[in-house]
């Protein structure tokens, strides 16, 4: 089959164009506004862009807490999301007022990072601290704004627990870090794909 994305007539039952580029790292970023409160919301449109310097980004389908946040303070943070904590990420993603602490929201562990003032997930087998360098909204082939925002961060310092540590590497079969498929699907770094549904609004 063939379709053009501008009719979007692809005939089938969902829009297929998220589950052909997958799996997707998951970014679990942790932010705190210029008052103190604190946000966590995982976005799977992330990754690592360039590792000289250590540069990752995450784009968000609209102007949230997340990028709010790093507007005002410069900083995040980019807990990794590890099968052990699927639950507890995906309860993250529920959509509630601006304010409320999804770590207290998930039953997760807030810990200051130590160069940047964002927090990060205590329960987390990595964690990447960033300062931003960029942020701004792509545009499409006719130069309109899209409605999402794009956030590039250099990584100042990278957090690593020693359980996933093998012979100096990440034993990735320990650490199992999620990925974002096609529709509610997800992969842990294996065979296995699993379904989580968003929670509901708050």
């Amino acid at each position: 089959m063939f379709y053009e994305t501008a009719e979007n007539a692809h005939g089938l039952k969902h829009d297929p164009f998220k589950a052909l580029v997958a799996p997707r790292p998951i970014g679990w970023i942790g932010t705190k506004a210029a008052d103190g409160r604190r946000n966590l919301a995982p976005y799977s449109f992330f990754n690592a862009v360039s590792d000289r310097p250590k540069l990752v980004m995450f784009s968000s389908n609209g102007h949230k807490d997340s990028v709010a946040n790093i507007e005002e303070t410069g900083v995040f943070t980019c807990s990794l999301a590890g099968r052990h904590l699927a639950e507890a990420m995906n309860a993250s993603s529920a959509a509630v007022p601006r304010g409320v602490d999804e770590f207290a929201l998930a039953g997760l562990t807030p810990v200051a990072g130590r160069l940047v003032d964002a927090p990060y997930v205590g329960e987390a087998h990595a964690v990447l601290e960033c300062r931003m360098t960029q942020a701004f909204r792509p545009v499409d082939i006719d130069g309109r704004e899209s409605d999402n925002w794009v956030v590039f961060g250099q990584v100042l310092g990278i957090h690593i627990s020693p359980e996933i540590l093998r012979d100096g590497m990440i034993d990735m079969g320990v650490a199992r870090p999620l990925g974002r498929m096609g529709y509610m699907d997800y992969c842990d770094g294996g065979a296995e794909v699993f379904a989580m549904m968003r929670p509901k609004a708050g």
